[in-house]
């Protein structure tokens, strides 16, 4: 773990040479939702490849870029893709860049994904605020030495997405139009899809989505002290009893069909932090 914190601090020494912008807002972007980044009028762009002892996205859809630059009247720092488990990353390697936008100075996250609706109500294109989840990865980032600077050995989770956040957003989605449920958000290994028993299990536990990223940012994020806010957008929605696949091009063609509304929504919850 001395490793890890003198690999933070030398990406953070790395970063704040190469901006002068010290966000207290960080938003990251999941699959298909890469052209937030487009509203971002930005001051510094950033491959993940320059950055000493990043992890390097391999996913369709992930640039692969962390982004400082202001949106919706904030400053924020914004990753153009994130890392996964089925990519072959451990928890702290996927969580690394949390840790490195924490110790830079950010109190905030706005974290997206695209995920499978679960609840039958859904439809694809949806879009849907995170009120709690389940890790079903069998992995946890915090497992092995804690280091006490970063936050507590036993981090509380009894409310990982900010309540407030969540209220801001319902009425920020209210005011402009947009339909936006709210749900729990189950978070698998992948990269295999659910078969339909699973989809079942996942219904029967309470999970309304689906998805393969997410959760390990979050606890660190919460480990961090960090307000946390969740939002995914639902891509298709998994009927067991009706099965059909989700191939990934429909993944993306769904979430970039959505990204107008989300791209509404975040930089209004922006401007209402």
């Amino acid at each position: 773990m001395r490793g890890q914190l003198a690999k933070v601090k030398e990406s953070v020494a790395f970063l704040e040479k190469e901006t002068k912008l010290r966000p207290h807002i960080a938003v990251v972007l999941g699959t298909g939702l890469g052209g937030l980044a487009d509203r971002i009028k930005a001051a510094s762009v950033i491959p993940y490849k320059n950055i000493p002892n990043f992890p390097i996205s391999t996913v369709a859809s992930h640039e692969g870029r962390l982004i400082f630059g202001s949106l919706g009247g904030k400053t924020v720092a914004a990753m153009q893709g994130r890392f996964h488990f089925y990519e072959g990353y451990e928890p702290r390697e996927i969580t690394f860049p949390i840790r490195v936008m924490a110790a830079m100075g950010i109190k905030t996250l706005l974290i997206s994904n695209a995920a499978g609706g679960l609840d039958l109500s859904f439809q694809a294109g949806d879009l849907m605020l995170i009120s709690d989840h389940i890790n079903l990865t069998g992995q946890n980032p915090l497992r092995g030495d804690n280091v006490d600077a970063w936050g507590p050995r036993f981090p509380d989770m009894t409310a990982p997405y900010s309540r407030r956040l969540i209220d801001l957003a319902q009425k920020a989605a209210k005011d402009l139009g947009i339909k936006i449920h709210k749900g729990i958000y189950v978070g698998v290994s992948g990269p295999s899809m659910e078969t339909a028993a699973e989809t079942r299990f996942l219904r029967i536990i309470g999970a309304d989505a689906v998805g393969m990223s997410t959760i390990p940012e979050v606890i660190v994020a919460v480990h961090a002290g960090l307000k946390v806010l969740g939002l995914s957008v639902i891509t298709n929605v998994n009927d067991p009893d009706n099965y059909q696949p989700a191939p990934l091009e429909q993944v993306i063609a769904t979430a970039k069909g959505a990204e107008p509304n989300l791209v509404r929504l975040v930089e209004e919850i922006l401007r209402r932090m």
